[in-house]
C-alpha cells in the first residue's frame, strides 16, 4: 500500500495561500510559516502530517500527495476546510 509522509499550511483564502507560497519560494521556513499562519492543530508541529496511506485524507489533498514530487511546495490546494499549501516530504509506492 502507498505511503505518503507531509507537511501543510492550512488558511482560509486562496490569496493568502499565494502570499505564503511566494515567501517560502523566497526563502521562509516552511515549517515557521505554518506555525505562525496555518488554522491547522497541525501548526504547532510545522504543519506535519505524519505518515498516511492513501484514501486517508480528503480526496484533492490526497490526489496532490500522491503525485507531486517529494519536496515541491504546492498548491493552493482547495479542499473543504480551506486552501493548502502541501508538500511531501517522502513517499513509497
Amino acid at each position: 500500500m502507498s505511503q505518503a509522509s507531509a507537511r501543510h499550511i492550512l488558511v482560509s483564502s486562496e490569496e493568502q495561500c499565494n502570499e505564503l507560497k511566494t515567501a517560502i519560494q523566497n526563502g521562509a521556513d516552511f515549517a515557521e510559516v505554518a506555525r505562525e499562519h496555518s488554522s491547522c492543530p497541525s501548526s504547532r508541529d510545522g504543519g506535519n502530517l505524519g505518515t498516511f496511506g492513501r484514501g486517508m485524507m480528503v480526496p484533492e489533498f490526497d490526489q496532490v500527495v500522491f503525485s507531486a514530487p517529494v519536496g515541491e511546495v504546492q498548491g493552493p490546494v482547495k479542499t473543504q476546510f480551506g486552501y493548502h499549501l502541501v508538500e511531501v516530504t517522502e513517499r513509497q509506492d
